[in-house]
Parts: structure tokens; sequence; C-alpha cells
């Protein structure tokens, strides 16, 4: 059995893939660009990927694929009714970020209400030991604690986010396609004009694209904080930088991107040094430990399939 892992450096150089040698050979590549999909799974029988797109176009010529690993919980970079036409199976992995994503949602958030950026930069700079004064008070910063978060996607992501931040003081409402028991659902207007911090941890699909537009933004408080750690393509990009060049908005953490990485003449780089913005390297799902788990879990997907069992199975 062949196996070709597309894009290894999107895991991190410190996961060892070397337990995927049991089922047969292994190649890696660290990366795979659009234009050598198709050469690099050619004889493939299993191909691991977590960001690189297949479809038809690069699928056709893969006779011996029987089965794609996503190393994600996210599946939009595949093309599922083509896969389902050849009889290739697809498996994608669920939870195992939940704690690295919700970790990165909360210390934004408090980073963000918390001004820490400002300073930290006082400290850095010298700012504070040139001064006279024992301690520095400006920007004004406020309690996290009796703060409305608004929950964009209540899954397993968006309901740890609501844990963490209900033991913060924080009164938790959700904007959720299927309204569910325990928490308190809200349309997604509402959610936008009543919330002080709003997280996004909803999927990409054709319901949610677009879905922080430039109406809801105008809904938002001034001093709202936006986190988004789902997909780029959920918010209008230009409007959440025109709302914060604007000062219509309080803050925004963004670690997911319409394009990744983000090139120069993205929105997001004429704001990148604001002190009310926090921008990252789509980090959010992959502590070490979030990682590690991914990686098992898609092994056994690999051990199901070979066994003829259905495992976290998309098509």
């Amino acid at each position: 059995m062949k196996i070709s892992v597309l894009d290894a450096l999107t895991l991190g150089s410190d996961l060892d893939l070397s337990p995927l040698e049991k089922f047969g050979e292994v190649r890696i590549f660290g990366t795979t660009p659009n234009s050598k999909v198709e050469e690099n799974i050619a004889d493939s029988d299993v191909i691991v990927i977590n960001k690189v797109k297949v479809n038809e176009s690069n699928l056709g010529n893969a006779k011996n694929l029987k089965i794609i690993l996503e190393m994600a919980t996210g599946f939009d970079n595949i093309d599922l009714e083509y896969c389902k036409k050849r009889g290739i199976a697809v498996c994608n992995v669920v939870g195992y970020s939940t704690m690295s994503v919700s970790q990165i949602t909360v210390c934004m958030a408090l980073s963000l209400i918390s001004n820490m950026k400002t300073y930290s930069t006082t400290c850095a700079d010298g700012s504070y030991s040139r001064g006279s004064v024992a301690n520095i008070l400006t920007p004004t910063y406020h309690d996290i604690c009796g703060k409305t978060w608004g929950i964009v996607g209540y899954g397993n992501i968006g309901k740890q986010v609501a844990n963490v931040a209900r033991a913060l003081g924080c009164n938790i409402i959700a904007y959720k396609r299927t309204p569910t028991d325990g928490v308190n659902c809200v349309d997604i207007d509402t959610l936008c004009r009543d919330a002080d911090i709003i997280s996004i941890h909803t999927p990409l699909n054709d319901g949610t694209r677009n879905l922080i537009n430039k109406d809801r933004i105008a809904l938002m408080k001034k001093d709202a904080i936006v986190i988004n750690v789902a997909r780029g393509a959920v918010c209008d990009e230009s409007e959440l930088a025109l709302a914060i060049k604007e000062q219509r908005i309080g803050g925004l953490g963004v670690d997911v991107y319409t394009c990744e990485p983000y090139p120069m003449t993205h929105p997001y780089t004429d704001i990148s040094r604001y002190d009310n913005v926090i921008f990252t390297p789509h980090m959010a799902w992959g502590s070490y430990e979030s990682r590690s788990r991914c990686l098992d879990e898609a092994i056994m997907n690999l051990e199901a399939f070979l066994r003829g069992e259905m495992r976290n199975r998309l098509v």
C-alpha cells in the first residue's frame, strides 16, 4: 500500500508520522502546490491531507486511490460528490482540536479586552521605565465578568468556549442553526447587536459564507470584540478591517483567512499592527496534543476502513 502525505508541514515539524509506516510505503511531501497534486498522488492508495484541495481536476488519474484521510474537521477542500462517484472513501477527524481552539479563542478575548498588546509595549519600549508613576492605566480596560459573549456555531468548540466564558462570569448567547436546550439561542442579528464579545466557530458552507457581513458589523457595539477561529470566508474581511480603521468595533482577533497565507495586499495587512488587533497564522487548532490526537484518529479511521467498517466517513 502506498500512502502519500501531501502537506506535512501544516501538521508541524515535531509530529512523528512514522506510525503510518505499518500500513505500507509512506511518502511525505512538506507541501504540495496545486500544480503538483496530480503527480504526487498518481499511484497512491491512501492520501493524507490537511489543507490541500482535491477534486476531479487532480484526482482523475489516481486510479489506485481508495481513501482520503482529512487531517481536520472541516472538509471544504475536498470534492465529496466526485469522491462518491469514484468510490473513494473520505474520512475526517472530529473533536481533536476542541481544547486547543477554545484556549486560543479565550486567550484572544482576554488579551483584547485587557489591552495587553498596548500594556506590554509600554514595558518593551521603555515608556514605563522612563515614567515617574508606579502604574500605567491608559488605555482603559474592563472586566470580562458580566459581559455578554455571543458564540456563532455551538458545536464542540463553541460549547467549550461557553464553558470557559461562563467560568469567567460571562452571559452566553449563541447562534445555532437548530436551537438547543441549555443555552440561550438567538438569531444572528440579535447576537451581533447584543454581544460584547463575538467568537465564530461555525463550519463554512453556503449558509455561513459571508455570515458576518457589512450589515451585521453595523449592528455591533462600538466596543465589541470579534474573534474568528472558524473559516476566513465566514466574514467579510474587508468590512471587518474597515470597521477597525473607523473605530466602529473595539477589537479583532483572527486565526483564519480566505487566502492562506494571506497576501500583502490583503485588507488585514493595513491593520495588522493596530493595538486592538491580534492576527495569528492559522495555529489555533494546533497544540501538540491536538495534532497528536488528530494523527491517532486518522490512523484509527484507516484501520477501520481496512476492516470494512464505517468510522468518521463522509462518503
